[in-house]
């Protein structure tokens, strides 16, 4: 089990570090992200494959398929405009850089994959529809498609859009941001591990997670918080240069509000595997669980990050 979760978590850092190393190094203006394309689709599709599994072991009659081809439309939808820099970027003569004044701009791609999306899940209920269906399996199975399909591919898509903020203060400052929001609120479980296990005792929410106490939480906010302020001080500058970094004081603000929705996050996990009755999400990641044990705090976490950061691009 230990050999699994080492094994997996080695060869999970090694391709993620050599994909940042290549965002960081080879993107090309207008096109920041190209390189974190695979992370995306892995994280995105993993959560949505995870989410089905738990769908189908209760029996909701979900259509896997249709469901994961929802999810990557929606969660790649800003890469329309990265992929077309990228074009320019390689063809300069034949295909122009995305237009500034596109009325869609950059954000409303993810619209528009949601709208796609809805019409890929009617279709594929009126291929299969007969006179004398169940109503309640047609019924249960659209509604389970959308939540799944949007819950992942919104927040995984706006993961796209941090990465592609301050491109006019440094080609990397998106980057930086996104580091920041990972590093933050991953951080905020090892903060109320610890915190919890040395002084914790008035549980939080003992129906979904048993484990998990007031004091934890606070100790998860308060490391979270400083974690935040290292990000600023340190990794920005590093990674964008010295004279990009956002106010210090951003990260009395980061750290507590990323904190709370990761752990809103993790929180909405626990309440999905206990109506499914399963432990982990699934079993994707030997050793780890699901691809969602990994993302369930990022997806809450993902629109509090967007807000901070756009406020100061």
């Amino acid at each position: 089990m230990l050999f699994d979760r080492l094994r997996t978590s080695a060869i999970l850092i090694t391709l993620s570090v050599a994909l940042l190393y290549a965002d960081a190094t080879f993107s090309v203006p207008g096109a920041a992200g190209l390189y974190l394309l695979p992370l995306l689709l892995f994280f995105a599709l993993g959560t949505a494959w995870d989410l089905c599994g738990l769908m189908l072991r209760i029996g909701f009659p979900i259509h896997r398929g249709v469901i994961m081809t929802g999810t990557g439309l929606i969660a790649m939808a800003p890469f329309v405009a990265i992929g077309w820099n990228a074009l320019a970027a390689g063809f300069p003569d034949a295909v122009s850089a995305y237009p500034a004044d596109c009325p869609i701009g950059r954000m409303g791609w993810i619209v528009v994959a949601g709208g796609i999306a809805m019409v890929l899940f009617f279709l594929d209920e009126m291929k299969d529809y007969s006179v004398g269906s169940d109503p309640s399996g047609v019924l249960r199975r659209l509604t389970t498609t959308f939540f799944i399909a949007f819950y992942v591919g919104l927040p995984m898509s706006l993961l796209v859009v941090i990465r592609g903020l301050g491109e006019g203060i440094d080609a990397n400052w998106g980057l930086a941001a996104l580091l920041t929001m990972i590093a933050t609120t991953k951080s905020t479980d090892a903060g109320a591990y610890f915190t919890g296990k040395a002084i914790g005792k008035r549980k939080l929410i003992p129906r979904l997670s048993p484990g998990k106490t007031w004091e934890g939480s606070i100790g998860g906010i308060v490391l979270a918080t400083l974690v935040a302020g290292a990000c600023l001080a340190w990794l920005f500058p590093a990674i964008a240069g010295s004279g990009s970094t956002p106010p210090l004081g951003l990260a009395l603000i980061l750290g507590p509000l990323l904190a709370i929705s990761g752990m809103l996050g993790d929180l909405a996990e626990s309440l999905v595997k206990r109506a499914t009755g399963a432990k982990d999400s699934g079993s994707l990641l030997p050793g780890l669980g699901g691809v969602w044990d990994v993302t369930d705090s990022l997806i809450f976490a993902a629109l509090p990050a967007l807000l901070c950061f756009a406020a100061v691009a």
